[in-house]
């Protein structure tokens, strides 16, 4: 057995990209494009996807190459319907990338239950339900990538964020079991850790009431362009890592510091919630 994946070559593959209207996804299926994969676009917003879908052509994409399918990752029972289609359309499934999620801006005292649910039920269970669904079309294939975009919060507890920690920690578990569960089958898993990276998660991030906070983060505007954020990422599939950290701020530091150090990181973290309580904003991830 390889001490990593194998390397993933983009050119002809077909890469399925959850969250592909914005942010990361929509990056990551233009720099897929870029690359010479052959895509399927997947989210609830089909007018951005098809500006997406634009974009991998811009990019070199085939237009016949880029499938966009809406995608509701709260319906479970749309998924092999899905599945399906993909399939027919391009007879395989080479990496999916689990991207779809959202993210929360509200103390766990003023955070109702409704949103741990709703954040619980897209960030963790729809990535398990979907990657369920395309488990048995790589078994069959004997090869394939499943991979999945977690975040520096799914391996250090951060404020204001308890619902989207316990989300992305479950992701993390859940992919990193699967991982040493399929290897003898000859297939690969692919966790994903971003720090802050410029994207619209903090604009469109729940409050405690379930209510988008419409706002930006400055730590979020300060972070990698979500261009380069893809380029990082495609380079680790292209190279087989397992585990692909990508940031520059400081929050990316927490990552050795909480295996080196955990009692100095809860410390630090709690300093950290301090200043949100006072209406700073520390450098905290997604």
């Amino acid at each position: 057995m390889s001490d990593t994946n194998k390397q993933f070559n983009f050119d002809q593959a077909v890469v399925w990209v959850t969250g592909a209207s914005s942010g990361i996804g929509a990056a990551f299926a233009t720099e897929a494009a870029r690359r010479g994969a052959r895509l399927v676009l997947s989210s609830r917003r089909e007018a951005q996807l098809q500006s997406v879908q634009q974009d991998c052509i811009a990019a070199g994409a085939d237009p016949a190459a880029v499938l966009v399918l809406p995608l509701d990752l709260e319906d479970e029972a749309a998924m092999p319907a899905a599945v399906s289609r993909v399939r027919d359309q391009f007879g395989r499934i080479d990496l999916l990338l689990n991207n779809a999620g959202m993210s929360q801006r509200s103390v766990c005292l003023d955070t109702d239950m409704s949103v741990y649910h709703k954040i619980i039920k897209v960030d963790l269970l729809g990535q398990i339900a979907l990657t369920k669904q395309v488990l048995p079309v790589m078994v069959e294939q004997g090869s394939g990538t499943l991979a999945v975009t977690s975040s520096v919060a799914g391996k250090v507890g951060s404020p204001m964020r308890t619902a989207y920690c316990a989300a992305k920690h479950g992701v993390m578990g859940f992919f990193d079991a699967l991982r040493v569960e399929i290897a003898h089958l000859g297939l690969n898993v692919t966790t994903i850790v971003p720090g802050s990276i410029r994207t619209p998660v903090a604009h469109n991030a729940l409050t405690g009431s379930g209510a988008p906070t419409g706002v930006e983060d400055p730590a979020i505007e300060a972070g990698m362009p979500v261009a380069d954020c893809a380029r990082v990422i495609a380079d680790g599939f292209a190279e087989g890592v397992e585990e692909i950290n990508v940031g520059t701020g400081p929050e990316m530091q927490l990552l050795d510091m909480k295996r080196q150090d955990p009692t100095a990181t809860f410390r630090l973290l709690e300093s950290w919630a301090a200043e949100l309580v006072k209406g700073n904003t520390p450098h905290l991830n997604q």
